[in-house]
């Protein structure tokens, strides 16, 4: 299946972004196929983007595959020109630059819009485009404290705790891709682009979901928890003979079928444990006492038998174990791709599924400025014209 078999691809995408968040959402446009130019610095032109490792690091390639590279000098004066011809045979424009930033370059929306009326505009900020903390730096690990999620991680009184992967940077770069594609949606019934934007701290909002909802609805501060469900008792982990594994049998029935299953029916009808309620307020006798079973038996033997008594169940793995995991393993959740430089590798594949269009692992991460030429040539510039902006690292 070739670029042009995928579902988005008709659209061409000019990535501004750098670090983590911008280039998430620009790598989920570009899996399902749309044509992303990155835009990066020539070399010994200001800092490479070295956050998420070296080019050929494995977070560097992982993030960047399926796309073009155009080194581009963005202070240069002969820059303009070259992203006027961009923005104009664009449909998305990305980027992740402080305002200040983006207006000194001339690639803010107002600018860019009055070149392309139809370019969708993706931002990614720290806090947001205006606010009181509007020129505030943002990183991944500043908005997981002021989301509330660190407040919620972890086991109680130990002190919040971080999320263990950058869940700011790729929930927000989640939400930018989906609002591109919704304004791409818009733009077929009225014909012109729009500014789309999100920030770290707004998603991790957002993915707080029933714990943000219970303060404002209830106001209820929602407190750490550990491993347990905050509601839904007994949702948690318990130690087997060989490791750990995940129940989750916080309703009435599976409560019931975890009591048998475990050879201990006399529980259920044990006034602390009767409701979920009762469940939830006496939770640590009740993981106490369950945990006594649980350690007796490995894991792949809870699996099984919570399984067949209708109990979700499943055993918390380290990432090497995830992905010798059978069903991983189907899913193709490792994918694999020829890098021309480091061979054969496997990258994380996309956990979502089409039955006609899906999307494929096309190209690995290229090169810093490989397709400049050729992209280059397809706006109008000649050799000698690309010569002389090599010359004169503009390019």
């Amino acid at each position: 299946m070739s670029r042009d078999d995928l579902p988005l691809s008709r659209f061409t995408v000019l990535d501004l972004t750098r670090i983590r968040s911008g280039p998430t959402a620009m790598r989920q446009l570009a899996d399902w196929g749309a044509r992303v130019i990155k835009i990066e610095l020539p070399a010994g032109v200001g800092e490479e983007d070295t956050y998420t490792g070296t080019r050929h690091s494995s977070d560097f390639q992982n993030l960047h595959r399926n796309k073009e590279s155009l080194t581009l000098n963005l202070k240069a004066p002969e820059a303009a020109e070259i992203i006027r011809r961009l923005v104009l045979k664009a449909d998305v424009v990305a980027e992740n630059f402080r305002p200040d930033v983006k207006q000194r370059l001339r690639l803010d929306y107002p600018t860019l819009s009055a070149i392309n009326p139809r370019i969708v505009y993706g931002s990614i900020s720290g806090f947001g485009q205006d606010g009181p903390y509007q020129k505030r730096p943002g990183v991944d690990q500043i908005a997981q404290g002021m989301s509330g999620i660190m407040s919620v991680t972890g086991k109680p009184g130990e002190g919040p705790m971080r999320v263990g992967t950058a869940i700011g940077d790729v929930t927000s770069g989640l939400y930018l891709s989906f609002g591109i594609l919704a304004a791409l949606l818009e733009r077929e019934v009225s014909g012109k682009g729009q500014w789309v934007d999100t920030s770290l701290m707004e998603a991790l909002i957002a993915l707080m979901d029933f714990q943000s909802a219970t303060w404002l609805m209830e106001g209820q501060v929602p407190r750490q928890q550990g491993n347990d469900h905050p509601k839904s008792m007994p949702t948690s982990a318990f130690k087997a003979s060989d490791g750990f594994v995940n129940i989750g049998a916080g309703d009435q029935t599976r409560w019931e079928r975890t009591a048998h299953a475990l050879g201990l029916p006399d529980l259920i009808e044990r006034p602390e444990y009767r409701t979920g309620e009762d469940r939830s307020k006496n939770r640590e006798k009740l993981k106490a006492e369950l945990g006594a079973t649980f350690a007796t038996k490995p894991m792949s033997h809870w699996v099984e038998v919570m399984n067949e008594a209708g109990v979700p169940c499943g055993p918390i793995y380290n990432v090497d174990q995830v992905f010798a995991d059978p069903q991983v393993k189907h899913q193709g959740m490792a994918a694999r791709v020829n890098h021309p430089k480091l061979g054969d590798i496997e990258l994380v594949g996309q956990p979502i599924h089409m039955s006609r269009t899906p999307w494929r692992m096309r190209t690995a991460t290229p090169e810093s400025g490989e397709h400049t030429a050729a992209i280059l040539a397809e706006i109008g510039y000649s050799e000698l014209d690309i010569a002389a902006l090599r010359k004169a690292r503009v390019v």
